[in-house]
């Protein structure tokens, strides 16, 4: 299995707090996009903030596309050392070993395994060279403060492998980690 990082990011590097920004450009291709990639994927791994922001949300939807369904049957590994419980369906808790433990779930026969939001988590798996494709939505705009996907210090190098523009000005730009 494969670890792909998906973000909505802001010209200026910005992922936190999306439902802020993000959907003054929201169209119906980037939710075609959203949808067929989560139908593409087998786990989802997520930090604490962002599971418990997902888990108190995805249960109560529902949709006609079948992407809430989707969102509460598939599996979900949460990573943290504080979170005690993790009731949303399908969840499991990741606290100990935790590199060793992701090695494992890539070693696992099946798709992408998911990473949306997280950016503590998507800095570690960085860190330890399990990032296998990074998908970034960027929005055309600059919001000038928040969390940040790359921190301070953080190098990467990565190679485009696609770019998607769409209308409403969003660009999908698809990179993997460059391990030359």
């Amino acid at each position: 299995m494969r670890i792909v990082v998906t973000e909505f990011m802001t010209l200026d590097g910005v992922m936190e707090a999306p439902n802020e920004w993000s959907f003054l450009y929201w169209t119906d291709e980037i939710a075609k996009f959203k949808l067929d990639e989560l139908m593409t994927t087998d786990v989802q791994l997520l930090g604490r903030v962002t599971y418990e922001g997902f888990a108190s949300a995805w249960p109560e939807r529902t949709d006609e596309a079948g992407f809430a369904d989707r969102m509460n049957s598939m599996p979900k590994y949460v990573v943290s050392k504080t979170l005690k419980n993790a009731d949303w369906n399908n969840s499991t808790i990741i606290n100990k070993n935790v590199a060793e433990e992701i090695s494992k779930l890539k070693e696992q026969t099946g798709s992408d395994i998911l990473v949306a939001g997280s950016a503590t988590l998507v800095r570690f798996l960085m860190e330890n060279d399990l990032v296998d494709e990074f998908r970034l939505l960027t929005y055309p705009i600059v919001v000038g403060k928040g969390k940040r996907l790359f921190s301070d210090g953080q190098a990467a190098s990565l190679k485009l492998i696609d770019t998607k523009t769409y209308d409403s000005g969003v660009t999908l730009l698809r990179y993997e980690p460059d391990r030359k």
